[in-house]
């Protein structure tokens, strides 16, 4: 499926991008990228847009609910479980497959910390990965609950991916339920669409009214 070239830059992207930030040394390959010191931040914008660097052990946004091993084996479910689901809708309308995509690139995007970096960084054990992210974005501010809000959770390519995926997602379905014709049962239980006339050509009323009978 072609769709899959979408989560497979989604991943490349993603990937590149975390190891820009965290830094990694290939001696093989002759790469050394030193990367970012955790914790630090740099603008890019001003204050609206900065690089922060930071790692956390759960899901998108830094929500963290159960432990890691918990985060990377449902991780590797989800991604599964969308893989099949894609492959079930390779029919559907462009819109929502494009949606699946962009969701399986953003989950497969954080399996991958989760599941390898923490051996890849002697972090951790195999499945005890964190996800590292760095898009610090301004936010509005927000009081709500006794919590003041003035930045939107630090996040990566990956999860922005799975958000951009499930607004599609929404807005495709939205237009598919628009777009499907609508039907009324006229007297004869038959269906008919709506719009159109529930008599047939044949059996429509002579303006003139009925024959009289033959001599």
């Amino acid at each position: 499926m072609k769709i899959l070239n979408l989560s497979l830059f989604v991943v490349l992207a993603d990937q590149v991008t975390k190891l820009a930030i965290k830094g990694i040394t290939i001696p093989v390959l002759g790469i050394q990228v030193h990367g970012l010191l955790l914790g630090s931040s740099h603008p890019v914008i001003g204050d609206f847009l900065r690089i922060t660097y930071i790692e956390n052990p759960g899901m998108a946004f830094g929500i963290d609910i159960g432990g890691k091993l918990f985060f990377s084996l449902f991780s590797i479910v989800a991604s599964i479980g969308i893989l099949l689901y894609l492959y079930k809708a390779r029919n559907e309308n462009f819109l929502f497959r494009v949606s699946l995509a962009l969701i399986l690139g953003g989950a497969v995007g954080n399996l991958i910390d989760r599941v390898f970096y923490g051996v890849l960084f002697n972090d951790g054990g195999l499945f005890y990965g964190k996800v590292v992210d760095f898009i610090d974005a301004d936010f509005f501010n927000i009081n709500l609950f006794g919590y003041h809000i003035t930045r939107w959770p630090v996040f990566n390519i990956a999860d922005a991916s799975v958000t951009c995926g499930v607004i599609l997602m929404l807005f495709a379905h939205r237009r598919k339920t628009d777009e499907e014709p609508s039907v009324h049962i006229n007297n004869a239980g038959s269906p008919d669409m709506l719009g159109s006339s529930v008599f047939s050509p044949d059996s429509s009323p002579s303006p003139s009214g009925p024959e009289p009978p033959q001599s």
